[in-house]
């Protein structure tokens, strides 16, 4: 098979195993994606439509709700075909193009939650100065920030991985991640490297951050009245939960990419499965039933005859 990246094609064997099952796998995933669609976009446009809701806190929520909408987007429909399909290929080029947007997508959502962390500690710590500092402006430039600088940072990698040749063309995942590497006939030590860089700087750097805004939210309200307490937990509490799951995720995808030798195909699969089903549900979920101005809204919306 010639290695010129426009014609090179890989096959995903990790539906090789399903068999039967195909349209069982296909029904659940369409309505997972459908779901997912539904849940994120309801929020998403309560906020949109509600002027009460148009503070930068809701934005930012708007904005994390929209990225999970985004990162479904764009590996359902690939998914859906390829369950269905005998003999599931994609051209090499193409799996490039996502790993890039499915890894985008993703250090935006730890951005995005670094820019939540931040406007709640300027709201809870420097009360005074924060009409001043979350202006709209600033708001934009932070939302601007979380979705360009992991896009510009990672394309660096797609045309230096175009380059290598293919010793292997059937790929073991189900969406194209890092184990696209292992096709090539050999590793690059530069590419290695600044793949640390970006790890840092896109994930570790953003978690730290947030772990250092919370740590001095709660020092804060520690010392404030209970009151004070209780509006900084309800506040604070969902981005934190939200932070930890999806941290927990990533890393189980990290780990599964690492050990994926170890696992059979239907396991690796179903593994992948969960972590593509359970995040993009989670955060509408949570932000749905723990954010108390959302809350009523869609207790409105969906209960127009009881009082909130």
């Amino acid at each position: 098979m010639d290695n010129n990246l426009n014609i090179t094609y890989i096959t995903i064997d990790a539906y090789v195993e399903l068999d039967k099952y195909r349209f069982v796998y296909f029904v659940i995933m369409f309505t997972a994606y459908i779901l997912i669609i539904c849940c994120n976009s309801t929020i998403v446009c309560l906020i949109v439509i509600h002027k009460n809701l148009h503070e930068p806190m809701y934005i930012f929520i708007a904005a994390l709700l929209l990225n999970s909408v985004l990162y479904s987007t764009s590996v359902y429909p690939k998914i859906l075909t390829d369950v269905l399909s005998e003999k599931p290929i994609i051209s090499y080029s193409v799996c490039l193009f996502q790993y890039h947007i499915t890894y985008s997508l993703g250090a935006s959502e730890f951005l995005l939650l670094t820019a939540m962390s931040y406007d709640r500690y300027v709201s809870i710590c420097k009360p005074l100065q924060y009409p001043t500092i979350m202006t709209k402006r600033n708001i934009c430039i932070l939302l601007v920030v979380a979705w360009i600088l992991p896009a510009g940072q990672l394309a660096v990698s797609i045309p230096l991985n175009a380059t290598f040749k293919l010793c292997n063309f059937n790929f073991k995942g189900i969406i194209c991640n890092s184990t696209v590497s292992k096709l090539q006939c050999e590793s690059s030590r530069e590419l290695n490297i600044y793949g640390l860089v970006c790890f840092v700087n896109l994930l570790i750097l953003p978690v730290l951050f947030v772990l250092f805004t919370y740590i001095r939210i709660f020092i804060i309200t520690y010392r404030s009245g209970r009151e004070v307490r209780r509006k900084a937990a309800q506040t604070c509490l969902p981005h934190l939960i939200v932070l930890i799951n999806f941290s927990c995720i990533c890393s189980f995808d990290v780990l599964l990419v690492q050990m994926e030798n170890d696992f059979s195909k239907t396991l690796c699969l179903i593994l992948t499965l969960q972590i593509l089903l359970y995040h993009p549900l989670f955060n509408p979920i949570i932000y749905g039933l723990k954010m108390k101005e959302i809350y009523k809204h869609l207790r409105k919306l969906f209960c127009p005859g009881k009082t909130v």
